[in-house]
């Protein structure tokens, strides 16, 4: 820890040094969400309510999956599919948030900068929900399919990473 100490003291407010560090809390963010987007499945596999109107084009099963899904209800998918890359992604990056504004940026957070994040967030969890959803859905019938859950939670994680970084470092964080 001492080298990251030393290295934090030198190059603090450094662009550079700032992207390494908050690769190195995505790491940790991805650890935190592979484990629950595995885990989640084992509580939400059951649940075969349908999703409501509004987001059932957004999830739609003729796209998302190669063939019959015990996710799809009277072919509607199911919040039992949702909810596990939902929330997975959901609690990893509200733990992300927290770390990166002290350990990365160094910073306390402006006053408007949690709701901001939140709605940002909102809306990039629902498109890599949707995306980890389709990736998922056709890697079950491939070789894959032991992977599938995790191959796709590290495609989302990459989303994040390209939009959640200049939100943070240039919006939420910035230094005055």
């Amino acid at each position: 820890m001492g080298f990251f100490r030393r290295m934090d003291e030198r190059w603090k407010d450094n662009a550079l040094w700032q992207f390494a560090k908050f690769n190195l809390v995505a790491l940790t963010i991805t650890l935190v969400q592979l484990i629950l987007a595995n885990l989640l499945p084992l509580l939400f596999d059951g649940l075969k309510a349908p999703l409501p109107p509004l987001l059932r084009p957004i999830f739609d099963p003729e796209r998302m999956f190669d063939g019959p899904s015990p996710y799809v209800t009277d072919g509607v998918v199911s919040w039992g599919y949702v909810l596990p890359f939902f929330l997975s992604n959901f609690l990893a990056n509200i733990y992300g948030y927290f770390v990166n504004m002290r350990a990365t940026f160094h910073g306390s957070g402006k006053r408007g900068s949690l709701p901001i994040y939140l709605v940002v967030l909102l809306a990039l969890l629902l498109f890599t929900t949707w995306l980890q959803g389709v990736i998922t859905g056709h890697l079950l019938t491939t070789r894959f399919s032991a992977w599938a859950r995790t191959i796709a939670a590290a495609a989302a994680g990459l989303v994040q990473v390209a939009v959640l970084f200049p939100l943070e470092k240039f919006v939420l964080f910035r230094k005055e």
